[in-house]
């Protein structure tokens, strides 16, 4: 059995890391979008009721930035060493607005003279933390430049007009997902507002889907290769029909006024792409040249680390499920007093 662990032990760090991050973008994507949504908003009092929403579960959802982040560090450390140096500049941009936004959850409630200052670092935290994982993602599959192990390209690799239509993509599907959200939760006036956001976010989650998906095979032979090589077309073929199938729904679900139907759908449009890109690009971690198993640590080490994350996993998820369970209908008053 120990002979096969340098071989399965990387497929279940990967796995384990793909849901960290898909929850992350997931959980933390709703509450970004509306972040980058606030300023647009039909009044203030429609804002409070914005962030009053998302207040009880926004912290949480951080969890799971800190578990992929962590995880790639522990399981993964050639992959991190490449990708910090690559993408430092992102990554400490993220880290403000994400800051800025915590900041602004604290203080915006207490302060009635500068209230505006703390909706400014609001939307633009929120919006810039969503630009800059857009970016991240772009670079990420866009590919690094490695020799010897080590990032070997320059300090604005990142900043490409491929991994820029990432990030306007990921943004337009933050604010769909933050328009279903609001759907789901706010009241009348707020909740009829959010119906044409989410008619106008969905129209740029399709093009930039019909763009992200010519544009990705041209970057890499292998993945051209991959999708459109005549036995794989069929075998692959669902995921891009479902998706065409799930968005003509979601826009049928709107016009209808659903209630829970645009948020849900919104969930399976961002599974599908997430399942494409892992289709894409597995089994490389630094694409195109690096799989998991040449940047996973010592089988030891995932081993032992195995030991302690099978435990905290379903913990995490039972937290998370129960927060959302007890609070869903936590009122502004019950959150701010």
């Amino acid at each position: 059995m120990t002979e096969f662990l340098p071989v399965i032990l990387p497929l279940v760090w990967a796995a384990i890391l793909a849901l960290a991050v898909f929850l992350y973008v997931l959980l933390g994507g709703y509450d970004l979008g509306l972040g980058a949504l606030f300023p647009f908003a039909p009044s203030h009092k429609d804002r409070d009721a914005m962030m009053a929403s998302v207040a009880p579960f926004w912290d949480g959802n951080e969890t799971w930035l800190v578990l992929g982040g962590g995880g790639l560090l522990a399981a993964f450390p050639l992959a991190y060493s490449v990708m910090l140096p690559a993408l430092y500049m992102p990554i400490i941009l993220m880290l403000i607005g994400l800051i800025l936004r915590g900041v602004a959850f604290e203080f915006r409630f207490k302060s009635s003279k500068y209230r505006y200052l703390w909706d400014i670092a609001f939307a633009g935290g929120s919006t810039l933390a969503a630009l800059m994982q857009g970016v991240v993602i772009g670079a990420f599959v866009q590919g690094f430049v490695v020799e010897n192990n080590q990032y070997a390209g320059g300090p604005f690799d990142w900043l490409t007009p491929f991994s820029v239509v990432t990030a306007i993509a990921l943004v337009s599907g933050y604010v769909l997902l933050s328009a279903g959200w609001l759907i789901m939760k706010a009241d009348e006036p707020l909740r009829d507002w959010a119906y044409g956001i989410a008619r106008y976010a969905l129209i740029a989650v399709a093009g930039t889907i019909l763009i992200f998906s010519l544009w990705t095979p041209l970057l890499h032979p292998e993945i051209a290769a991959r999708w459109f090589a005549p036995a794989n077309m069929v075998m692959l073929s669902p995921v891009p029909l479902i998706t065409v199938a799930a968005i003509a729904g979601l826009w049928w679900s709107l016009g209808k006024k659903r209630r829970y139907t645009p948020f849900l759908l919104g969930v399976v449009i961002f599974m599908l792409c997430y399942t494409g890109l892992a289709v894409s690009l597995f089994p490389y971690i630094i694409p195109p040249d690096i799989t998991i198993w040449q940047a996973a640590a010592a089988p030891d080490s995932q081993l032992f680390m195995l030991y302690g994350t099978i435990p905290i996993l379903p913990i995490i998820l039972g937290y998370t499920a129960y927060s959302y369970y007890a609070l869903w209908n936590a009122t502004e008053h019950d959150v701010y007093h």
